[in-house]
């Protein structure tokens, strides 16, 4: 699907974007899910994934609760999507990192295909960005400011319940990963 530069498409139009960019569920983001949580950026801060305070995507490098949530409170609609991907089980390393270099692309895909309808949209990812070997946070700009996409988790989201509340899954079933992100828009 091709849809013109300035064209404001309705949100099912970009669940089937989202759909043909490669994600394996798409479904309008119910805005109403959207709870920022002190106790999820206290995760963050707890720096269990060893990314809080050395990411231009994470806390506090991507700002306050009470600034983030202003942010997105501009934001009327959006679109959630995931990607799925099998495993051989828990510890299946290589199954993991080839679901998320999936949905990492297809989010680039999206992205790029959204920002140019809706260049202000607040594109949102799964996990703290992976795109440089060493981040440049906090002494120089990011190299890839235009691709810098926060975490669901960074602004605070609890993303299963973001998930459940607007009709789509967070698990699905042994042997398979499952990353989510999400884009609000205008």
């Amino acid at each position: 699907m091709i849809l013109e530069t300035g064209s404001h498409p309705n949100t099912e139009t970009l669940v089937t974007l989202a759909l043909e960019a490669g994600f394996t569920q798409a479904a309008p983001l119910n805005m109403d899910a959207l709870l920022f949580r002190s106790e999820v950026r206290d995760m963050c801060a707890a720096d269990r994934c060893k990314h809080y305070d050395k990411s231009w995507s994470c806390p506090p490098a991507i700002g306050s609760l009470e600034q983030i949530t202003a942010q997105a409170a501009r934001y009327h609609r959006g679109i959630l999507v995931q990607t799925t991907a099998p495993t051989d089980g828990d510890f299946d390393m290589k199954g993991f990192y080839d679901g998320m270099v999936l949905h990492q692309r297809s989010f680039d895909t999206l992205t790029r295909q959204v920002r140019r309808m809706f260049p202000d949209c607040l594109p949102m990812a799964a996990g703290s960005c992976m795109r440089c070997r060493k981040c440049t946070y906090p002494d120089r700009p990011c190299r890839f400011p235009d691709r810098l996409y926060p975490s669901m988790e960074a602004y605070g989201l609890l993303v299963s319940d973001v998930c459940i509340r607007s009709g789509l899954k967070y698990n699905y079933g042994p042997r398979t990963i499952t990353y989510t992100a999400c884009i609000l828009l205008d």
